[in-house]
């Protein structure tokens, strides 16, 4: 048992990992909340309450406390990271008594939705909360020189928010954070086998649709996948088949939003840094990197090499962790 733990915290729309210095990532779940509410109290977190959804009777709800990478609703979201710091103490053997935290927070926040993911960590039980800008984290655990004087172009697509970003001697030159992600993407499926087809789905199978048959866009063999859904006619159960170049359909106006962010962050660069970006091109984090062709269809629109991290995934906790060690190097840059 020891008080001074350091962790790291990707607190995420879609999940919530928790690294650990010398041990990585120790902790991967949905940020996806049970509650029973008749009395208030969580009754599943993570993975056991996302299969849950659309599945509980009326006194359990399953609620996801963030929402465009920032705290929709503080209470829940301070339970939840309690549940998580517990979980972390049973995964590494040990007590986590008031532990410092290094948390990351998305570039385009307010101070206000700052200061409430800070009040939230110290709430569960942390002692010193330091934010670090999403994209900076990325960076850092996707192992680019983000202290060096030269151009890192980070691209992290999350699931609520898409974080672009030139970093140069361990702060941001410049940005654009724009509310569009993963969980766009899933909203954009539902509503278009909706509008297409009168079929009402949920977002599992919205999510399941994005993961097999969800293309960029670009040119590729058809793929098509069957899917289940409500009649909104007839009320009844019904089964069609979807292609992927109707995914893309339902996706483009999306992903050019996220094109748009890239291009203007790119114009925005200091002529100094041009060259380093034409050589080193840009990295793709975040869950919606793995979309099929996103790498192939970026590098045709905007001219550079794109790069995908080598893990995608886990680049954001990778980085508030490894960040611990050279936190304040980064504090005095973004003074």
């Amino acid at each position: 048992m020891f008080s001074t733990a350091e962790i790291g915290i990707d607190l995420g729309t879609a999940n919530i990992l928790v690294y650990s210095k010398g041990k990585g990532v120790v902790l991967n779940e949905p940020s996806v909340v049970a509650i029973d509410t008749n009395t208030n109290k969580v009754v599943a977190l993570g993975h056991e309450a996302k299969r849950m959804i659309g599945r509980t009777p009326d006194n359990i709800e399953t609620i996801r406390p963030l929402k465009d990478g920032v705290i929709a609703d503080y209470d829940i979201t301070t339970s939840m990271l309690r549940t998580i710091m517990k979980m972390t103490s049973k995964k590494l053997g040990m007590s986590l008594r008031k532990p410092n935290v290094v948390i990351c927070a998305p570039s385009g926040a307010t101070s206000v939705e700052k200061r409430a993911i800070e009040d939230a960590v110290k709430s569960s039980g942390a002692n010193q909360v330091f934010l670090i800008e999403e994209p900076v984290a990325a960076a850092i655990g996707a192992d680019l020189p983000v202290d060096e004087p030269i151009a890192n172009v980070v691209v992290d697509i999350g699931g609520g928010t898409t974080e672009v970003a030139i970093i140069s001697f361990g702060g941001i030159v410049s940005c654009q954070s724009i509310r569009v992600g993963g969980d766009q993407f899933d909203d954009d499926i539902v509503q278009f086998v909706r509008k297409k087809y009168n079929l009402l789905i949920g977002e599992r199978t919205a999510e399941e649709m994005k993961i097999e048959i969800g293309y960029a866009l670009v040119k590729h063999e058809e793929v098509k996948i069957n899917i289940r859904g409500r009649d909104l006619v007839t009320g009844l159960p019904k089964t069609i088949s979807v292609s992927s170049y109707e995914m893309q359909e339902a996706m483009q106006d999306s992903l050019l939003q996220i094109l748009e962010a890239i291009r203007a962050t790119l114009e925005a660069c200091p002529p100094e840094l041009i060259g380093d970006v034409v050589d080193r091109g840009v990295l793709l984090t975040g869950g919606g990197a793995l979309m099929n062709g996103l790498q192939d269809w970026l590098r045709e629109e905007i001219v550079v090499p794109v790069h995908i991290a080598p893990n995608p995934l886990e680049s954001v906790a990778i980085g508030t962790g490894k960040s611990l060690s050279i936190i304040n190097k980064l504090l005095q840059a973004a003074r």
